[in-house]
């Protein structure tokens, strides 16, 4: 139970893997900065990273707030970021009609976790030739993410990924089930954990990050950034990106310690 994404895998018997990157694609520098930092520690950590951004926020609840560069611009950025620091790419996809744009850059499609059950979306990117990560949205028990995983592998996808980010705890809450993790598992596929979703601001991205890896996360989602303060989109979820190193050492103890004892 391991997808090919780029040249590595993630799943059972690969080694814990790391989807970083900034929430959105911002002007400036902070993008490539980013993918910059993260290639350095891949190498220096022996971690299997995968840089990510969103280049357009399809579901923010102002009309008024930053949603990015849109898909052409973005993903164009992100191939730059991507030549320019070797690191694999990641992003998602709100339609049917950005699906091709993006596989053409992408070497793992994200579906938003609102979008998890549109079953046209799910086949367009299940036949784009790329590895695809579902992100299981807020409302959705992990039977009912049997379904995509259904919908994706009968349209070709050459592997499926689910993410946990979080369940509907009453209202605008999100709560990090770590049962998900060995239960969308069991669904025989990789499991990506999200440690920032579901945390009131960043100060909780690590507690989330020890639980999911210790419950058997193949991979930990963590959204970063140089200046999170200065973020145009969801600044308190992302962990500064001076603070990652040393989260990333210490959950990989914990995936060692805890695939050791099987």
């Amino acid at each position: 139970m391991a997808v090919k994404v780029a040249d590595f895998e993630i799943g059972s018997g690969a080694p814990l893997a790391l989807v970083a990157g900034p929430c959105v694609i911002e002007p400036g520098d902070a993008l490539q900065r980013t993918a910059d930092a993260l290639a350095e520690l891949a190498v220096r950590l022996d971690i299997s990273v995968v840089l990510k951004a969103s280049s357009e926020k399809d579901n923010r609840s102002s009309a008024e707030s930053y949603r990015g560069p849109g898909l052409e611009r973005g993903l164009e950025l992100l191939r730059r970021a991507g030549e320019a620091s070797g690191l694999p790419l990641t992003s998602d996809v709100h339609r049917v009609e950005d699906v091709k744009a993006a596989a053409a850059v992408l070497d793992l499609i994200q579906v938003p976790a609102l979008l998890c059950r549109q079953t046209s979306l799910l086949e367009a990117v299940g036949a784009a030739g790329k590895p695809v990560n579902v992100k299981k949205g807020q409302f959705a028990s992990t039977k009912l993410m049997a379904g995509a995983r259904d919908k994706l592998r009968a349209a070709g996808a050459p592997g499926v990924l689910f993410t946990e980010r979080g369940t509907f705890f009453g209202y605008d809450q999100l709560v990090a089930d770590t049962l998900n993790v060995p239960r969308l598992r069991a669904l025989g596929c990789p499991v990506i954990f999200d440690a920032g979703h579901a945390a009131a601001n960043a100060t909780e991205i690590p507690t989330l990050a020890r639980a999911g890896v210790a419950a058997g996360a193949d991979a930990l989602f963590i959204e970063v950034h140089p200046d999170p303060e200065a973020a145009l989109c969801d600044g308190q979820r992302m962990l500064a990106l001076d603070q990652l190193e040393a989260l990333v050492r210490e959950v990989k103890d914990i995936a060692a310690a805890t695939r050791a004892r099987g």
